[in-house]
């Protein structure tokens, strides 16, 4: 593979570069936009994905589980694909469970988890015999009333709030006050009702945060994780099947970020791992992983429309935007807007570089993908390229927003 070498930004090392373009899939990306027949596209190799997931399980011990979260890419070729490589899939609305059924995926490999699951989500969980993560009482008062009419026992975790969070986290989703889960303090009280009632308990989900490249933290989390775990299970109806542990493990996307030393992390595991099996012997370890298999995966390719040049500053004005890509344009969690890696795809390492923004179509001046950043000279009918773009990217767009034409999305 080539080192695509950027200014400031991190190095990518999991794609080609033949005669200045771009290769995904072993095609170059000129190729791909033309069997595609449009831009913008998101583009996902597969084979970056299967690298990854390999790479990830060789450095975690060998008990411990690799799950997906739906949510960073619900493309239905890219499910098909991971789901041969994962133990597990994680899904947040019936929308994504009805997309890894209509997939075949087997029940017994799925769990539903998020803080507002309509009754009518409940009722499709029930039915569909996958393990739901309750996020409050209300959710096993729904479920077990379900349970009763349609003579189906509920496959129950509970996902818990704890007391402590991810340090150093892109976004916190445990400890304080929070939407997420049921407070730690009232768990057991939950459990020790759950023995009279008709229910499969398969265990705890814990989640403290996500995006998190400092390797120090996501390793005291997950420590404290499996402590509270341990304190829980205690008072649980019967013996721990799963301990989801959540994720939290990031990927570079500015340029004050390097890659993620998983190493560490998979040793620290394989020290927790005598804890877990003290006080859950049957229990399986999962972490749950969404944007850590599938970000570095994604290209988001879209084509400069028109150049322009204002009070000496360089416009390359492209078909893409905000609307396809909301957190490269700086408003999906930035505070600070920084630049994703951006650059020229039929162009790469041209001597002819200039400093450039890339802005999108939209009446906004947020519709920005690359304020002032060195690129090579593009022109109108160029290709520009957006790494990282293989999580939290169409999906998670508005893509109704002016009514543009919608991206295509294309696994190679």
């Amino acid at each position: 593979m080539t080192t695509i070498r950027f200014q400031s930004h991190a190095p990518i090392t999991h794609f080609e570069v033949r005669d200045q373009c771009l290769y995904l899939g072993s095609q170059p990306v000129t190729d791909l936009v033309a069997q595609v027949g449009q831009t913008p596209v998101y583009i996902y190799d597969r084979a970056v994905i299967t690298k990854r997931i390999v790479s990830l399980r060789k450095q975690l011990p060998d008990a411990c589980r690799i799950h997906y979260a739906v949510k960073a890419n619900p493309m239905p070729q890219l499910l098909d694909h991971i789901s041969n490589l994962v133990d597990g899939l994680d899904v947040a609305s019936a929308g994504e469970l009805d997309l890894l059924m209509r997939a075949g995926i087997d029940a017994g490999r799925v769990s539903f988890a998020g803080p507002g699951k309509r009754n009518d989500e409940l009722a499709d969980a029930l039915r569909a015999r996958i393990t739901v993560n309750i996020e409050s009482e209300r959710e096993l008062d729904v479920l077990i009333q379900l349970g009763r009419q349609e003579g189906i026992k509920p496959r129950v975790a509970i996902r818990v709030n704890p007391p402590f969070q991810l340090r150093a986290s892109g976004m916190k989703m445990g400890g304080g006050p929070q939407q997420f889960g049921i407070d730690s303090e009232n768990v057991p009280a939950l459990l020790d009702r759950m023995k009279h009632l008709d229910i499969e308990f398969i265990g705890f989900h814990i989640f403290t945060g996500s995006q998190n490249l400092n390797v120090r933290a996501i390793c005291e989390a997950q420590e404290l994780t499996v402590k509270l775990a341990a304190e829980l299970a205690v008072h649980a109806p019967s013996p721990v099947q799963l301990l989801n542990i959540g994720g939290g493990l990031g990927v570079p996307y500015f340029d004050d970020e390097a890659d993620l030393d998983v190493g560490v992390i998979g040793k620290n595991l394989a020290k927790l791992l005598p804890q877990i099996n003290a006080a859950m012997p049957n229990a399986s370890v999962a972490l749950e992983l969404g944007r850590y298999l599938v970000a570095e995966a994604g290209v988001y390719v879209c084509r400069v429309i028109d150049r322009k040049i204002s009070r000496g500053k360089v416009f390359l004005i492209t078909d893409g935007g905000l609307h396809h890509h909301l957190a490269a344009s700086g408003n999906f969690g930035q505070v600070i807007r920084k630049n994703y890696p951006v650059l020229v795809a039929n162009k790469i390492g041209s001597k002819q570089s200039e400093k450039a923004s890339v802005v999108g179509p939209l009446c906004t001046p947020l519709d920005l993908l690359a304020d002032n950043m060195r690129m090579s000279v593009a022109a109108p009918g160029d290709l520009i390229a957006v790494f990282q773009s293989g999580a939290y990217g169409r999906s998670a767009s508005p893509l109704g927003f002016l009514s543009h034409p919608h991206p295509a999305e294309l696994l190679v």
